[in-house]
């Protein structure tokens, strides 16, 4: 079952956000799942997983991503990390109105900064009694010029010319590491999740700078979260298995390293051989994964 949400336009015109779920019979607790950049909600077996774990799953598609990206707007672009609260606000008024008591807000990747973002705020208003964050975006996987230099007088450029954008860096990789036409083991809509091609837009670059600063400074987030991440990063340019067995996106320990400033109650998990998206590895690994989700939602409700 899905639901659109008709938000106020914003500098690009008309906006929506969709939302899914998925109902576990006679329960009153939730996941709410936010999803990362060039993604969208595909990942069925997550939401089986947590109605047989007696949890109702919903999964929300922000503006600009996947069925709530219009004709009119650009893909996957923001100038704020904020733009995406409004979206998350009706997501979880909407469970709470279902009758949901207890709702764990859960976030990949870029995702998982937002949804971090969003619970320093308050904005939860106490509907959300935990946090997980599935290989959280919390520094830029790159060398020391691009994060000091580069990165920054983007974001600045942007300020002037805000569709300001270079070609995107997306490695064809990542996409083999998970598309079930290539070497992986998903199906998914290669229009929606695009493997190459994707513009780099400087505004983005700008909002997720902005983001990661402000955890930096520490984020006080006054519910528990449990913060999951694989045990090792990919840096090979060359196809190998090892991309089916680690982080090809992010650096690990920038992850480990900055995880404790999100809250006075954090878990960390490393992963062993978990990819980026750690519940798209191999299957005993998304068992390991699905079985430390449970025990910290159980732990911790």
């Amino acid at each position: 079952m899905q639901q659109t949400f008709i938000l106020p336009d914003d500098y690009q015109g008309r906006v929506i956000a969709t939302l899914f779920e998925r109902i576990a019979p006679s329960s009153d607790k939730a996941i709410l799942y936010i999803h990362g950049y060039i993604d969208y909600f595909f990942q069925e077996h997550l939401a089986e997983h947590f109605n047989k774990a007696g949890y109702n799953f919903y999964a929300l598609e922000l503006r600009k991503y996947g069925r709530s990206l219009l004709p009119h707007q650009r893909a996957f672009y923001c100038r704020s990390l904020t733009e995406y609260f409004p979206e998350i606000d009706l997501a979880l008024q909407t469970i709470n109105g279902e009758g949901c008591k207890e709702i764990s807000l859960m976030g990949h990747s870029t995702g998982g900064l937002t949804t971090s973002l969003y619970m320093s705020q308050g904005r939860e208003r106490g509907r959300v009694n935990s946090l997980i964050l599935n290989s959280p975006f919390f520094e830029f996987n790159t060398h020391w010029f691009n994060r000091n230099i580069s990165i920054p007088l983007s974001a600045f450029i942007s300020r002037l010319f805000p569709y300001a954008h270079k070609a995107g860096e997306l490695s064809e990789h990542l996409a083999a590491s998970m598309h079930l036409s290539m070497k992986g083991e998903w199906e998914y809509d290669l229009a929606m999740k695009p493997a190459a091609d994707v513009p780099l837009d400087f505004a983005w670059l700008g909002a997720v700078r902005a983001g990661q600063r402000q955890l930096k400074k520490g984020l006080h987030i006054n519910v528990p979260v449990l913060v999951m991440y694989s045990s090792k990063s990919i840096w090979s340019k060359q196809w190998g298995d090892d991309f089916l067995r680690g982080d090809s996106v992010l650096n690990v320990r920038d992850i480990a390293h900055y995880a404790p400033r999100l809250g006075a109650d954090v878990t960390q998990v490393e992963i062993e051989d978990g990819m980026h998206d750690l519940t798209l590895s191999r299957k005993d690994v998304r068992e390991k994964v699905f079985e430390t989700m449970l025990n910290f939602l159980q732990s911790n409700h």
